[in-house]
């Protein structure tokens, strides 16, 4: 499908440790959006903020330059999908 974006990551029932997104643009947000049927959340560590990351939830950020992080959950099947631009 058509998107402004150039590279989408599947990311399925993985924590992810406190990272920088490397290989996107310094410019421009990424977009991170949660699917299936957890209860996680999301850190922003460099803020100090801890998102509720259900489902259905969509998170822009600049992950080029704020580390961010889905640590362990306690029920349920996470699915990201990790949009990004070079």
């Amino acid at each position: 499908w058509p998107s402004i974006y150039v590279g989408i990551d599947v990311i399925v029932n993985q924590e992810t440790p406190p990272h920088l997104d490397t290989i996107s643009a310094p410019s421009l947000l990424d977009l991170v959006v949660s699917l299936g049927t957890h209860d996680s959340h999301f850190h922003i560590t460099d803020l100090g903020i801890i998102f509720a990351y259900l489902p259905g939830t969509m998170i822009y950020l600049a992950g080029k330059f704020l580390h961010h992080s889905v640590p362990r959950w306690e029920k349920g099947e996470r699915i990201a999908l990790a949009h990004y631009m070079k």
